[in-house]
């Protein structure tokens, strides 16, 4: 008896060989989880970049925009005996280029790129001091219109008509080129370089009659093609559903900029020509030349509308600006008139 329950002690023990014992806790059955990636830190910072700048561009873009059109502006460099016109025209393209900055030929990657109507303005006023100094050299910095050029003036004229939009790259390659500022900053130095030897009796500055005739009627004729291109607009306004005219602000504030820029030259022409204009008898046309020719400098809508013309609720500017554009060109007209007799 006592053999066989030694025997059973001794079989369940081989059994029990290789057996985890048993345990009365309860069995815990755990899930593999997937770990979770930490977020980079460099995607958040440049989606705060990009909305920063998004907010940001349009903003500074604004800060930038400045449309300098004050009627009673004085150009700093005068002197007694030089031409009051030639200190105009040197005094306000410095001005753009040093106080409000020239961004006609912004690159993409500045804010002012985004603007639209400094830039035509600055076009516009650029064009009318072009004009102007190709009279200097052609005309009135000439003795009887038959002598030599003047060396500064004709460097004047051709950087005043260099391209407004052209930046340190030539447009269509990646070739380096002069950029507009740099163009219009010697105009400025030729133009008081000129304005000084006047002063010294060693240039020339013709106020002859017909040298004044001949300036007003290529303003004149300038002034006829703005107001043409404002008619051209306000004609094609169906097609562009009125109201939503994204070219408007353009022509419009062009053709201010070229307002505004004959008013300065031509305010300051008046003092250079007094002694011609009073001997015809001419000054209170021309001043109310001056006077209908500063309506459409001034003129500074908060938004630019091509709507109907007479319309109840939105008016035309475009209308309105080319209104006085002819009135000014039609005394600029009665003023050719007189000084052919």
């Amino acid at each position: 008896m006592q053999f066989a329950q030694a025997a059973r002690r001794f079989w369940s023990r081989v059994k029990s060989v290789g057996r985890k014992p048993v345990s009365d806790e309860p069995i815990v059955v755990t899930q593999k989880t997937t770990p979770v990636r930490k977020k980079r830190p460099w995607a958040k910072i440049t989606g705060f970049v990009a909305l920063f700048l998004f907010l940001l561009w349009p903003a500074l873009a604004a800060l930038t925009s400045r449309i300098d059109d004050d009627p009673s502006f004085t150009p700093q460099f005068t002197l007694p005996n030089g031409s009051q016109a030639v200190a105009m025209t040197a005094g306000l393209m410095e001005a753009e280029i040093k106080k409000a900055g020239w961004v006609a030929n912004a690159p993409f990657f500045v804010p002012s790129y985004m603007l639209n109507n400094m830039p035509n303005y600055q076009i516009g006023m650029v064009t009318a001091l072009g004009r102007f100094a190709f009279e200097l050299e052609d005309q009135i910095g000439r003795e009887r219109g038959s002598s030599a050029a003047d060396p500064d003036l004709s460097i004047a004229r051709a950087r005043l008509q260099y391209s407004p939009t052209t930046w340190i790259i030539k447009p269509g390659t990646l070739w380096p080129t002069a950029s507009a500022e740099s163009q219009y900053k010697e105009a400025v130095q030729a133009l008081r370089r000129y304005n000084a030897r006047l002063a010294n009796g060693e240039a020339t500055f013709d106020t002859r009659p017909d040298n004044l005739l001949a300036a007003l009627d290529r303003i004149a004729y300038d002034l006829g093609s703005a107001s043409a291109e404002l008619d051209a607009q306000i004609a094609g306004r169906h097609k562009t559903l009125g109201l939503l005219d994204l070219k408007a602000d353009k022509i419009f504030y062009r053709t201010k900029g070229k307002a505004y820029g004959y008013y300065m030259v031509l305010t300051s022409l008046r003092k250079d020509f007094e002694t011609v204009i009073e001997s015809r008898e001419t000054a209170e046309l021309y001043d109310k030349m001056l006077e209908e020719l500063r309506h459409a400098a001034v003129m500074k809508p908060l938004v630019v509308n091509n709507g109907t013309p007479g319309g109840q609720f939105f008016p035309n500017h475009l209308a309105n600006q080319g209104f006085y554009i002819l009135r000014a060109r039609a005394k600029l007209r009665e003023l050719t008139d007189i000084l052919k007799k």
